[in-house]
C-alpha cells in the first residue's frame, strides 16, 4: 500500500483543478462520459432527506448542448447545498448472474461501513439507484450520494483513496457541481487502480436532467432475483455462489439438500403467526401451541440458527437467501409434524418477504409494489399453512413494550425502533400478502384476551380443530 500517499497527492492536485470556479461555462470538452455503469439509457433515483424520490438522467455535452431541460428544485437544493456531493456506483455487467451481483453487493456494503468511520462522520449518505428502462431484471445498480457539508479536501482525498483500494468491480465516481449559469452537472471519472496518474481517469461530464417518475419503483422487477426469491432453486443459486466466500453457506446447502422436495402438509392444520417484535408473538405462539397440543416450530429453524449472525451481517441478497432457505427447511419439518398433530409456526415466508420488500424499496410507503402485485404471492414450491395471523399493535404500545426487553436485536429490529417509515412499509407489505393473506389480530389488549381472539380466528378457519 506504499503507493497510496503518491496517489493521494495526485488526486489532491486533480481535485483542485476541478473546483467549480475552474469549470468552463461552455460544455465543449469530452463527450465520451458514458462509462459501462453509466450508459446513455441509464436513469437515476435519489432518495431525498424527506424520503421522497427524485428521478434524473445524465445528458452528454455535444449531443445535448443548448437543449433546455426542466428543473427540479429538490435536486438542485440537495445536490448543490453548501458543501459538496459525490455519487458512487458499483457497476454490474448486464446478464452477469448471481456471482457478479453478490460481489457488487459486498463491495457496496464494504464502502458503506468504511464511510461511517473517520474522516466521514460529518458526511451524510443518501440512497441512489441506477437502472435502464426496459432492461431485463437484475440490471439495477446500487449506489449512494455522499454529501460533505464542509467540502473538505481531506474528505475528497480519503474517498478517492478508499475507492482506489477497492477490488473489482471498480466503483464509478462523480461529483455534482453548477456551471456559471447555475445549471446542475455531474463531473465523472473512473478509478483504474495502480500507481500515480494511472489511478484516476477523467471520463467527462454530463448535465443532470430531471426525468419522469416511472409507474413502478425501478427496483421492483429485480426483487425476485435479489431478495424475494420465488423458488427454492433461486435462493439455492445465491448460496452456491457464496460457498467460496462464506464456508457456512455450504453447511446450509447440505441441510437443504437433505430435505425432501415438494413436501405436502399432513391432515392436521398448520398455523403461522407473524408480527413485528414486541407484539407478543412469542408469548402467543407458545400459549396457542400448548392449548392446541400442537408442535411448535420457528423460522429460521434450529439447525441453521447458529449461523444467523453471520448471514445477518451480509448484504441483502445473501441475507434474504438465508432466510428463504430456512423456510424450505422448516417446511419439511412442518410436513412431517402435521401428520401427527397441529403445527404452530413462529414466522414463515410472509416475514421474509415483508422485511425484504420494505428494505429494498427506497422512499415512502407509496412506492411499494401495488396491491395484487405478483411479488406478494406465496412461492408455488413452498408448503402453505392453513392460516396466517398477523399480530398488530400501535406504534406507541410497541415502543412501550420494547423498553427493558433486553433481548439481542438484529439490524432490522433496531431499525424498526427508530424508523417509523420502515415500520410502516413492513406492516403495509405484510397486509398486501396474498394466497394466503394475513388475518389481522389486535395484540394490544391483555395477553389472555389476545390469546382468546387468536384461538377464535383459528377455530373459525380450521374447522378440524
Amino acid at each position: 500500500m506504499a503507493f497510496v500517499p503518491r496517489l493521494g497527492d495526485f488526486i489532491l492536485r486533480f481535485l483542485e483543478r476541478m473546483r467549480p470556479s475552474q469549470v468552463p461555462a461552455s460544455c465543449s470538452q469530452s463527450t465520451d462520459m458514458y462509462t459501462p455503469g453509466l450508459g446513455r439509457d441509464r436513469r437515476f433515483v435519489l432518495e431525498l432527506p424527506d424520503s421522497e424520490l427524485a428521478h434524473f438522467a445524465l445528458c452528454g455535452d455535444k449531443t445535448d448542448r443548448g437543449a433546455s431541460a426542466p428543473s427540479d428544485p429538490r435536486l438542485e437544493t440537495f445536490l448543490l447545498s453548501p458543501g459538496r456531493s459525490y455519487s458512487v456506483f458499483i457497476p454490474v455487467a448486464p446478464g452477469s448472474g448471481y456471482g457478479a451481483r453478490i460481489r457488487a453487493a459486498r463491495q457496496h456494503q464494504h464502502l458503506i461501513k468504511q464511510l461511517s468511520q473517520v474522516p466521514f462522520q460529518q458526511c451524510q449518505l443518501r440512497r441512489l439507484l441506477s437502472y435502464s428502462p426496459g432492461s431485463p431484471p437484475g440490471s439495477t445498480e446500487k449506489g449512494f450520494v455522499l454529501w460533505d457539508p464542509k467540502d473538505c479536501l481531506e474528505t475528497e482525498r480519503a474517498l478517492q483513496g478508499l475507492l482506489v483500494a477497492c477490488e473489482a468491480p471498480r466503483p464509478h465516481l462523480g461529483v455534482f457541481e453548477a456551471d456559471h449559469s447555475g445549471q446542475l452537472w455531474q463531473r465523472q471519472w473512473e478509478l483504474l487502480g495502480g500507481v500515480g496518474d494511472e489511478g484516476l481517469k477523467p471520463v467527462g461530464k454530463a448535465r443532470v436532467v430531471p426525468t419522469k417518475e416511472p409507474q413502478l419503483h425501478p427496483v421492483v422487477p429485480d426483487l425476485p432475483l435479489s431478495v424475494v426469491f420465488p423458488s427454492l432453486e433461486e435462493a439455492r443459486k445465491v448460496f452456491k455462489e457464496c460457498t467460496s466466500l462464506i464456508p457456512e453457506a455450504q453447511e446450509v446447502l447440505n441441510l437443504v439438500d437433505k430435505c425432501p422436495k415438494n413436501v405436502q402438509k399432513g391432515k392436521f392444520p398448520v398455523i403461522a403467526i407473524e408480527g413485528l417484535d414486541a407484539t407478543g408473538k412469542t408469548t402467543v405462539t407458545h400459549s396457542i401451541a400448548k392449548t392446541l397440543n400442537a408442535v411448535f416450530l420457528k423460522s429460521p429453524p434450529l439447525c441453521i440458527i447458529q449461523w444467523r449472525k453471520i448471514f445477518d451481517n451480509e448484504p441483502a441478497i445473501i441475507r434474504r437467501a438465508y432466510y428463504s432457505l430456512g423456510n424450505y427447511i422448516i417446511a419439511s419439518e412442518i410436513a412431517k409434524a402435521s401428520t401427527q398433530s397441529p403445527v404452530i409456526v413462529d414466522r414463515y415466508w410472509h416475514s421474509t418477504a415483508a422485511y425484504a420488500i420494505a428494505t429494498e424499496i427506497s422512499g415512502r410507503s407509496h412506492y411499494l409494489p401495488p396491491v395484487h402485485h405478483p411479488i406478494y404471492q406465496w412461492p408455488k414450491d413452498l408448503l402453505k399453512p392453513d392460516i396466517i395471523l398477523l399480530l398488530t399493535i400501535t406504534p406507541k404500545e410497541r415502543e412501550h413494550r420494547m423498553q427493558g426487553r433486553g433481548l439481542e436485536k438484529t439490524k432490522e429490529e433496531k431499525e424498526l425502533e427508530v424508523n417509523n417509515l420502515f415500520r410502516e412499509k413492513v406492516e403495509m407489505s405484510y397486509k398486501r400478502m396474498e394466497n394466503p393473506g394475513c388475518h389481522l389480530v389486535d395484540a394490544g389488549p391483555e395477553r389472555e384476551k389476545v390469546i382468546q381472539n387468536v384461538l377464535a380466528v383459528i377455530k373459525k378457519y380450521c374447522t378440524s380443530l
